[in-house]
């Protein structure tokens, strides 16, 4: 059954935050102006002391930022309702629930201890058949809770309906990931360790704290970036073909290499690096050291930047290292996966220059792709010249959170995270996150605007 074939209600928790207005409603707003999530009653509950007027206000402004202002847009908004709720509390919760029309997904846009509270409120309200719950990332904040939670989701919803959010599986250029990769013969079969000698998967940005010190002094760019997002790229990089895009192929598929993912060398300590940006210009902005940002803790010794090394310990990747990196107020923004190949066992004499590594670069921001490669150069021919044959990415129908809402209201989980992944990417990380805590492993210093710490693990 799709979307279009009942009435269902969005009902989204923590309707007045940063995230709702940031990304979940501008993404609802093109799903719904492109003819997507039809039948579609909005309900937004939060604890702010908003009215209906105010509430659809946001909507119209969110949906807006994304040029959603057609009639279907309009319409959504101009029937959305706002609640007052304490959702932890089994009596709101029941009253939101009664205010929804149809069949139900209820969209948990809140910090994880918040969620599980709400959840754990849900049990005693009860659920409707055919209610979808919806979970942001970070899905827990360790492998403990995440199977806390998992248990607690399972009592009230079969797993085939719960829709744990990783915005990155909706980014078109991930996505197309998989037809670059088994949709044409030429690339597959070199992405293997016998052909491979790194991949680099990073996602450095020149923004810095952005007043999101409520969420990021609490979690840090590990738990924010590394332990969701690049892993599932990682995972996407790393499966094997499956015999379809079926949901439980899909994901059984990223889940095998998932569970092949540790640690390189199983030394977290030679193999992780973490550092926080200090004050420093990135154009034409001054930003302050991190450590002076409003809210900002100094002595969490929250990271600004993650990197760690990892292997995937299959027949096809055993021995290719995978150096995982993202960081904040990075003056050189990259964001791009770097498939670096060896180099031919031998160049003929009589050729020379400068020769690189063959690439395959995948870029996230822009979303292109890009093969360095040596051709003889344009003047003498026995001279090797580097080039780049490049494309451009479509940019795709939807935006991320459009993508990914899409599934959800279609009952489609393929895009969404399994249970047990969840957890397996938490495993991969804890062995850092422990030598961290002990600081085995030093918290270093960069400047904003620099490329970050000296001693990268990049190469």
């Amino acid at each position: 059954m799709t979307a279009t074939d009942t009435r269902q209600t969005l009902l989204i928790l923590g309707a007045s935050g940063d995230l709702t207005a940031r990304l979940l409603l501008p993404g609802l707003g093109r799903l719904v102006d492109t003819g997507g999530a039809e039948n579609l009653t909005l309900l937004g509950a939060g604890t702010d002391d908003w009215d209906d007027e105010r509430w659809r206000t946001r909507v119209r402004e969110s949906f807006a930022a994304l040029g959603a202002s057609g009639d279907r847009a309009e319409a959504v908004a101009a029937a959305s309702r706002y609640l007052r709720a304490d959702v932890t509390h089994g009596a709101d919760l029941r009253r939101l629930l009664d205010a929804c029309q149809g069949e139900i997904v209820v969209f948990f846009a809140l910090p994880p201890s918040v969620t599980a509270k709400a959840c754990a409120a849900m049990k005693d309200v009860g659920l409707p058949p055919r209610t979808r719950l919806v979970c942001e990332k970070p899905f827990g904040v360790d492998a403990d809770s995440a199977h806390a939670l998992n248990e607690l989701l399972n009592q009230l919803v079969p797993e085939g309906q719960i829709h744990r959010i990783d915005h990155f599986l909706g980014k078109s250029t991930v996505l197309n990931i998989l037809g670059l990769r088994f949709a044409n013969r030429i690339v597959e079969p070199l992405l293997s360790n016998v052909h491979v000698a790194s991949v680099d998967i990073v996602f450095d940005e020149d923004l810095g704290l952005e007043s999101r010190a409520g969420y990021y002094d609490g979690a840090g760019a590990l738990m924010d970036m590394v332990q969701s997002h690049l892993l599932q790229i990682l995972a996407l990089l790393t499966m094997d073909a499956p015999p379809s895009l079926a949901a439980h192929e899909f994901r059984d598929r990223k889940a095998q290499v998932l569970r092949a993912t540790r640690v390189w060398d199983d030394d977290p300590v030679d193999w992780s690096r973490r550092a926080r940006y200090t004050s420093g210009q990135i154009g034409d902005r001054l930003l302050p050291a991190y450590a002076d940002e409003p809210g900002v803790d100094p002595a969490r010794q929250t990271e600004t930047l993650a990197e760690m090394v990892v292997a995937v310990d299959t027949w096809r990747w055993a021995g290719v290292p995978f150096r995982l990196r993202s960081g904040k107020a990075v003056g050189s923004k990259r964001k791009e996966a770097v498939i670096t190949f060896k180099e031919p066992p031998r160049t003929p004499d009589g050729l020379t220059g400068p020769e690189q590594p063959d690439r395959l670069r995948i870029g996230f921001t822009p979303d292109r792709i890009d093969l360095d490669i040596n051709i003889n150069g344009p003047g003498d021919p026995f001279v090797l010249d580097p080039v780049t044959l490049g494309s451009e990415f479509g940019p795709g129908e939807l935006p991320p959170y459009g993508e990914v809402l899409r599934g959800v209201l279609d009952d489609d989980p393929t895009l969404s995270v399994r249970g047990d992944t969840a957890e397996t990417c938490w495993h991969i990380v804890e062995p850092v996150l422990a030598a961290w805590r002990t600081g085995a492993v030093p918290l270093q210093d960069y400047p904003a605007g620099s490329t970050g710490p000296k001693d990268s693990l990049l190469s």
